[in-house]
């Protein structure tokens, strides 16, 4: 019923942008807190960006000032837009939906920056 499903991954060069789209379902959107995460391998899960029912946004600090997380509603979408990529950005990226003490997870989607 509930499906969080990642889109915009990919292969992109050093330098680059990439925006990430995460589709909400079955939830009631605007309630919850929704964020970014991501890990590469053979590394543990890390945040990259939350942003609250409210708006408030909170970024980890290797990605402040390159990447943005925005949320649309009325489109039950959270966005991860991603600039200046690097290639310790390499990592698996998953959406994550949060009300209270439920939590849900996207499957994640690839991004890949490589020359």
């Amino acid at each position: 019923q509930v499906q969080l499903v990642e889109s915009g991954g990919g292969l992109v060069q050093p330098g680059g942008s990439l925006r990430l789209s995460c589709a909400a379902s079955g939830i009631t959107f605007s309630i919850y807190a929704m964020g970014w995460y991501r890990q590469a391998a053979g590394k543990q899960r890390e945040l990259v960006a939350t942003i609250t029912s409210g708006g408030s946004i909170n970024d980890a600090d290797s990605v402040k000032g390159r990447f943005t997380i925005s949320r649309d509603n009325a489109k039950n979408t959270v966005y991860l837009q991603m600039s200046s990529l690097k290639p310790e950005d390499t990592a698996v990226y998953y959406c994550n939906a949060q009300f209270l003490q439920t939590i849900y997870w996207g499957q994640g989607t690839q991004v890949t920056v490589s020359s």
